[in-house]
């Protein structure tokens, strides 16, 4: 086993990354704390959508967005394993000979719970065993608040249940959905509030229905300008033509934006409220103005 020093040439970190949170922020950070160079291996898309479909979990990122979070946290590099039937075949040994050994890695990083190969057959030890003589195993124990540790399952939780700021808590940042805005049925418009619509795919995770203060910016410009926004997360029970979760929002006092086809970053701050059907447009108009009260009070832009 080579020697570790206190800094090795190539530190190799695996796992999924969902979300990029807490936990994997200090995963990244010890990594990096011992290598001159980190390598941080992911997969897409989820292992769980592969092997069990039923049981795949709703992601909080996207891939773009996940790799961009990673170097954001330290890794010089990003290694996307595409994850499909054939590489759920893979035994621990093929796993380590055809994604592992290409890294030229002196030291593997992996949190605690890491299980890897065919039927997760292959754990730290097994890893570490199969690394004798090539490169040196280290599992990390995994990141804790209140007394339980920091995931990405406990981090959908928090979103379905609207809590933003729990959710906030444990990335270490606001939630931000991230997506291509696509034109909608204008009714936002047309009611005094336009809004830049996102529709939410199966397999992204997005707040509880409802009314949320928050901010927007272009993805696609640098430096771009962070706008106070009103945000609606669900399929607008007002009207009965929208069938699919869509996060839909409004920039304060703003009805000059050109948005369609523009990626749009999405940062939740604070449910206002929960999602209500109103039997007529002027009941709609009325609260839409008090959510823009209260998403300004919220925001410090009263």
């Amino acid at each position: 086993m080579p020697e570790l020093e206190h800094v090795v040439p190539t530190a190799v970190l695996i796992g999924n990354f969902d979300g990029v949170h807490r936990g994997h922020q200090r995963l990244l950070s010890a990594a990096a704390e011992r290598a001159r160079r980190l390598v941080v291996v992911t997969f897409w898309p989820h292992p769980m959508s592969v092997i069990r479909p039923d049981k795949a979990p709703r992601l909080l990122t996207d891939l773009q967005t996940r790799v961009r979070l990673l170097a954001e946290a330290g890794a010089d590099e990003v290694v996307t394993v595409a994850f499909d039937d054939a590489t759920s075949e893979l035994t621990p040994e093929q796993f380590v000979d055809t994604v592992l050994l290409p890294l030229h890695p002196d030291l593997i990083m992996v949190g605690e719970n890491f299980r890897f190969g065919h039927r997760a057959a292959g754990d730290v030890a097994t890893l570490t065993e199969l690394g004798a003589g090539r490169f040196a195993v280290t599992g990390l124990p995994l990141a804790s608040t209140e007394g339980e540790p920091i995931s990405s399952t406990r981090i959908r939780k928090a979103l379905a249940a609207g809590e933003v700021a729990a959710a906030a808590d444990l990335l270490g940042r606001p939630y931000c959905y991230t997506g291509t805005v696509v034109q909608g049925f204008q009714r936002g418009r047309e009611l005094g509030f336009p809004t830049a619509n996102l529709p939410v795919p199966d397999w992204r995770a997005a707040p509880a229905d409802g009314v949320y203060a928050g901010w927007a910016r272009r993805v696609d410009e640098p430096d771009a300008e962070r706008w106070p926004a009103a945000i609606s997360v669900g399929t607008n029970p007002t009207f009965d033509d929208v069938m699919h979760t869509v996060v839909e929002a409004y920039v304060l006092g703003r009805d000059d934006l050109e948005l369609y086809d523009v990626p749009l970053e999405v940062e939740f701050v604070e449910r206002l409220r929960g999602q209500v059907a109103f039997t007529g447009l002027d009941a709609l108009i009325e609260q839409m103005r008090a959510d823009v009260v209260q998403c300004r009070e919220v925001l410090g832009q009263a």
